[in-house]
């Protein structure tokens, strides 16, 4: 691994967007799929919280600036970690109705093993959960 010649610049991501072809079917899915919070902040805007992170969202077509180059629904990959068994959280997205493409595997993640399992929302983007093994 190389190094980077001066000290790092950045400890830890505050939040990230992800543009959604229906924000309302977004919420629905993160809050009922994985217990997410609702935030309602500026202007109306709207985020899914977790731990001391969020996602903002975005309604296609109607994007806040500055935005990515080309903001597209479904085009995100992601990975997020729970203390929950990842085998336990399989079952729960089994009786959501939501497909569990891959996993649990064991994957190499920021800090160390991982194990993991992959679905996706319903703008199929693909989320990761993993717990730190």
């Amino acid at each position: 691994m190389t190094r980077p010649l001066i000290p790092p610049l950045i400890r830890s991501i505050d939040h990230f967007v992800l543009t959604a072809g229906d924000v309302d079917a977004t919420i629905d899915f993160y809050t009922r799929v994985l217990g997410m919070g609702v935030e309602t902040f500026a202007g109306g805007r709207r985020a899914l919280s977790f731990g001391n992170q969020k996602i903002n969202l975005h309604q296609a077509g109607a994007e806040f600036e500055p935005k990515a180059r080309v903001a597209t629904p479904g085009s995100a990959d992601f990975c997020l970690l729970s203390d929950v068994p990842v085998a336990e959280i399989a079952l729960h997205l089994a009786a959501e109705g939501v497909e569990v493409i891959e996993g649990p595997v064991p994957k190499t993640g920021a800090a160390g093993a991982l194990l993991s399992i992959y679905f996706r929302d319903p703008d199929g983007n693909l989320v990761e959960v993993s717990n730190q093994v």
